[in-house]
């Protein structure tokens, strides 16, 4: 669940810290009260293509912070994966774009890519706007989405490790084979 957004040099937004309460959470407003500045500044934090021209006027870099809590199982393995610090209690996403165009990303203060974050953030974040819809078409987290619901966690956990067993024995059986054609 996102904990708190924090937003410095975003267009119009010199500095916003948000505080999120659990449950679901809506921007709502009328037209040009910063709704879609406060997505775009998520989207961002989330791995979001990057622009230069979101950094407020003035600035020379912009940056935009979203602490998560807890952390998803599958969230934490991939980190693992990356070798990526992370504890159950929080997640820390973070990204800075300067007034030049570079942009760095951050998994809890850990220099990552772009695509990283994003993958990272496909499994936090959804974001519906007026003409797009994001994680509902991504198929990738359909699964995730239902055994947490479920909280069958443990579960997909013992299922995944059968399956990698069960690739490994395969792999095994075809290299005896092999093995067997050549003799």
């Amino acid at each position: 669940m996102l904990a708190r957004l924090s937003i410095r040099d975003v267009v119009l937004i010199e500095k916003l810290d948000l505080d999120f309460a659990d449950g679901l959470c809506a921007f709502t407003g009328e037209t040009g009260a910063g709704k879609s500045i406060l997505l775009d500044s998520l989207a961002l934090a989330m791995g979001a293509r990057s622009d230069s021209g979101l950094v407020r006027r003035g600035a020379k870099q912009l940056s935009v912070s979203a602490e998560f809590s807890p952390v998803l199982p599958e969230i934490k393995a991939l980190l693992d994966e990356q070798a990526i610090d992370c504890d159950d209690d929080s997640l820390f996403l973070r990204r800075i774009v300067s007034a030049d165009g570079k942009s760095r990303a951050f998994i809890n203060d850990q220099s990552v890519s772009a695509a990283l974050l994003r993958q990272v953030g496909d499994y936090l974040v959804e974001i519906h706007g007026q003409f797009a819809t994001h994680g509902l078409l991504n198929s990738a987290t359909h699964r995730g989405i239902l055994d947490a619901y479920g909280r069958l966690e443990s579960l997909t956990a013992a299922c995944a490790c059968a399956f990698d067993a069960w690739q490994s024995k395969i792999a095994e059986k075809q290299a005896a084979q092999d093995a067997f054609a050549k003799a």
